[in-house]
């Protein structure tokens, strides 16, 4: 069985005339009232369209019920979707209703991704059953058909044979730690089984994963890093350094943004790309190249200490003295180099180089004139909101970025105070942080010990599993463990087990990972559909959805939570991936027990009971939920009686708990107002000194020691890795080199990363071209819509360009997770896939550079490319 059965997008379109009405009509929900609840209520259509009438009416049939339905993707947002189950199938979606809509209290909105989630559950494409490549077997595993194979099914019983047969021959032949494997369910099961080499990485956060709790600053995932929405409104100017919460923050941060607007904050944004956020906030916009941030903020940092006087104070000299180390020769720690200081080095006193506007501009793009004019906005006087995002710490040579805007924060005194902050602020925490204001409680687990130490970066992942060998810096160094110092070891994979992340279509050089898994032995996936993991291995073990799951919780911004329960039964004979732990470790001789003590129901009930809400006080937390007796007895679980703020019953039903903010109610939040207003008595606990640190020897010497590049201790500028100045082949006489363009891979509103891409509504709504500034296209010939050649060092990908005046001349956008799509004659990627154009390359603390990429492009002389909503699905049963 092949990819049989190809699915067309007219074919499609002719079979879901329904659907299509459905999405049509997901429009009018979400709004102020409920126009479904009039109907029902009144029997009145006044003020509805015919349109609406016939849907709401559908939807309303007796039977019907609205259920609360998870949208549990890595989007950056949470948001409430809501599912019209009539007969056991999902007919509608629609989003938050509950209450009124207002800017002070915004109802939390499903974006397009959400509301396509009924084509991602119902989608031909799904895995229904466990299948097997068919030339594979255990004695002949044809390891060079994987990606190109047929598929079978075969039953449970034959598969989790195979998988346990597998894992029980390497465990014998080479011990456990030649199964490298990736996914918490399925980590437990491995545990108990003797361990797997496991992976870590930098992800998403980049270099705000490590450096910022070296330092005594904050990396912004804990949601603590700048102060809460109502008080951003306070700003009289907003700095956005590769911010975009529009694409990549679902919810209400770009509408919080508006708000902040509104109320008469000017917006200065800088960015390789004047994105959506930018154009909806009317912001000023600074064009810049990727990978070269802190020469920015070099060439400013040399303005506010070059014109700061008594007269023009441009750097806050009290908060520098009391809160920070390191900025001058008068500060730094004891036994340390006066000449060591990060003024020094802005003005070049001892390396001969001043870090001026000039200089910084030939590293950065912007002009000097801009970076003077930031200078000039930022000062202490005026209430300045400094805020950045990860993009820019994904890139090579940025270890210092997060101490680099610390320092620019402390030389400003934008911290610590109403309407002055300066940190990271993206993800679904975006424009809001502090506390969260409603809780889950645990599910009540144990935790199962960690067996087999080896740990490999994801720099490294394939590299390692084709040559042997890896640097070992301890078991995922990050914000929780410090990394230990380098050390080459040998590692000698035989099994690859994907159950969670998307490791090869997500981790650094595709490349190279598509030959890795064409060299083990044996390779299993669970899988939904035929993801790239799922698309190079031997077995797929068919995975439910969360809509199949008897229920959890979401976490988004602080003000609320969302509670999702079972929508429909677990379709064909999809399982979760606890079921498939339990029953493989019978397979295995293993007690399930060991692996999960109690089921996934009781799991959810204990998260509902440690449920909390903050109090009126903004100090204390209570419980949330009511439990009876009666939903002990009806759930089946076990548990004990409480009073809390809202029933059971209600709280599934509304599927959604906010917190109502108002002005001047006690939930307010102001980042390091402790620390700033008395430094000694409230240290930064991961700071050394207790203070920011402007000069860290802690960062430096543990960065460097992990043994992939030097970092230093001041934020001082590293020419990255395939940065601006490789496009080269002589940077001083700017003569460009065989790779002449920057590549960074925003996140694009058709994926959650890589999920949905199979997803025919969204690949309808969003095509997934690449990027390019329409000056560099018209230079190659390259016109709208035509097909493009992107080449790397390390790969090549096509795409259909969009050419555009909002991205900086030399620097092309490659939407991040599109799913690859190789032709095997000559090795190109049809899809798009931005990892394609990514290598091997491991610096500072194993930073995966993704926004650090050069490449060239060409007009594509062969067949046009497909669209992609043209594309066959890959229906494999």
């Amino acid at each position: 069985m092949t990819l049989q059965k190809p699915l067309k997008r007219r074919d499609f379109l002719k079979g879901t005339a329904v659907a299509s009405l459905v999405v049509g009509g997901a429009g009018l929900t979400g709004c102020s009232s409920s126009k479904s609840d009039d109907l029902a209520a009144t029997g009145s259509t006044e003020g509805m369209n015919a349109h609406a009438v016939a849907s709401d009416a559908a939807a309303l049939e007796e039977g019907a019920q609205w259920v609360t339905a998870a949208c549990w993707h890595n989007c950056g947002g949470r948001c409430l979707n809501k599912a019209l189950v009539k007969d056991g199938v999902v007919i509608r979606q629609k989003t938050d209703d509950n209450h009124e809509d207002s800017a002070d209290y915004p109802q939390q909105r499903a974006c397009v991704r959400g509301r396509a989630q009924r084509r991602q559950i119902y989608g031909e494409d799904r895995i229904k059953y466990p299948m097997k490549r068919k030339n594979w077997s255990p004695d002949n595993p044809n390891k060079e058909l994987r990606g190109k194979d047929e598929w079978e099914r075969i039953s449970w019983e034959e598969a989790l044979g195979y998988v346990a047969d597998e894992l029980t021959k390497a465990k014998e032949k080479y011990g456990n730690s030649s199964i490298l494997a990736e996914g918490s369910e399925i980590g437990r099961l491995l545990n108990v089984f003797g361990g797997y080499t496991s992976r870590w990485g930098t992800g998403s956060l980049g270099t705000w994963s490590l450096t910022p709790h070296l330092i005594g600053y904050d990396d912004g995932d804990s949601g603590m890093a700048v102060n809460d929405r109502l008080d951003m409104r306070n700003c009289e100017t907003v700095i956005l350094s590769g911010v975009n919460p529009a694409w990549s923050s679902a919810g209400n941060p770009a509408y919080n943004y508006l708000q902040v607007k509104n109320a008469g904050a000017k917006f200065i944004a800088i960015d390789p790309y004047y994105n959506d956020s930018y154009a909806l906030l009317d912001a000023d916009w600074i064009p810049c190249y990727p990978s070269q941030d802190i020469a920015i903020w070099l060439g400013v940092a040399h303005t506010l200490i070059t014109e700061d006087s008594p007269d023009n104070p441009m750097i806050d000299w009290d908060f520098l003295n009391r809160c920070a180390i390191g900025f001058d020769s008068d500060h730094m720690p004891e036994g340390e180099d006066p000449k060591g200081n990060f003024k020094d080095y802005v003005l070049g006193t001892y390396d001969g180089t001043p870090k001026t506007p000039e200089w910084a501009s030939e590293r950065c793009g912007v002009s000097p004139d801009d970076m003077r004019r930031i200078a000039h906005e930022i000062v202490p006087s005026k209430k300045v909101a400094i805020l950045t995002a990860w993009a820019a710490g994904r890139t090579h040579g940025a270890d210092n970025l997060p101490q680099m805007i610390m320092t620019i924060g402390a030389m400003t005194g934008h911290m610590g105070k109403s309407g002055h902050m300066c940190g990271l602020c993206c993800h679904n925490k975006a424009s809001n942080h502090g506390p969260a204001l409603v809780k889950a409680g645990k599910d009540g687990l144990p935790a199962i010990d960690t067996v087999v130490p080896d740990c490999i970066n994801d720099t490294q992942l394939w590299t390692a599993v084709l040559e042997g060998s890896y640097t070992f810096t301890g078991t995922a160094p990050n914000k929780n463990k410090a990394s230990e110092a380098g050390e080459v070891r040998p590692i000698d994979i035989h099994v690859i087990y994907h159950a969670g992340r998307a490791l090869l279509q997500t981790r650094d050089a595709m490349a190279k990972g598509i030959e890795a898994h064409r060299k083990v032995d044996f390779a299993v996936a669970h899988a939904q559909f035929l993801t790239t993991s799922a698309k190079y291995c031997d077995i797929i073990l068919p995975l439910d959805t969360y809509w199949e799951r008897p229920g959890g919780f979401l976490t988004g911004n602080r003000e609320m939570i969302i509670v999702h329960s079972q929508v429909i039964e677990p379709q064909f004979e999809c399982h979760s991936d606890q079921w498939i732990a339990c029953e493989l470790a019978k397979k295995l001789g293993l007690d399930p027990a060991a692996v999960y003590p109690f089921d996934e129901k009781q799991q959810f009930f204990n998260q509902l009971a440690g449920a909390e809400v903050m109090d009126v006080d903004g100090k204390t937390y209570k419980p949330l939920v009511t439990i009876t007796d009666d939903d002990i007895a009806t759930w089946g679980v076990e548990g004990v009686p409480q009073t809390g703020e809202i029933g059971l019953a209600e709280l599934l039903d509304l599927g959604c708990y906010q917190v109502e903010r108002k002005p001047g109610d006690n939930f307010g939040y102001i980042a390091y107002e402790d620390f700033v207003n008395d430094p000694e008595a409230n240290p930064r606990e991961e700071s050394p000194s207790g203070k920011f640190e402007i000069f860290s020897r802690t960062l430096s010497d543990t960065i460097t020691n992990m043994g992939y590049s030097a970092v230093p201790p001041i934020p001082a500028y590293t020419e990255p890795v395939e940065g601006l100045e490789d496009t080269y082949s002589d940077f001083t006489a700017k003569t460009k080199g065989d790779y002449p363009y920057q590549v960074f891979n925003p996140h694009y509103l058709r994926r959650s990363h890589t999920v949905l891409d199979n997803n025919l509504w969204l690949r309808e709504a969003w095509p997934n071209p690449v990027y390019l500034n329409a000056g560099d296209a018209a230079e190659k010939g390259i016109a709208e819509g035509d097909t493009v050649l992107l080449t790397s060092q390390h790969g090549q990908t096509l795409r259909k360009a969009a050419l555009t005046q909002r991205l900086m001349p030399g620097v092309i956008a490659l939407p991040h997770g599109s799913w690859v799509d190789i032709d095997e004659e000559t090795g190109i990627d049809m899809g798009g896939a931005d990892n394609m154009l990514c290598g091997p390359v491991g610096c500072g603390a194993g930073i995966s550079g993704w926004n650090s990429v050069i490449a060239n492009m060409e007009k594509w002389t062969g067949d046009e490319l497909v669209d992609d909503v043209d594309k066959d699905l890959r229906v494999i049963c």
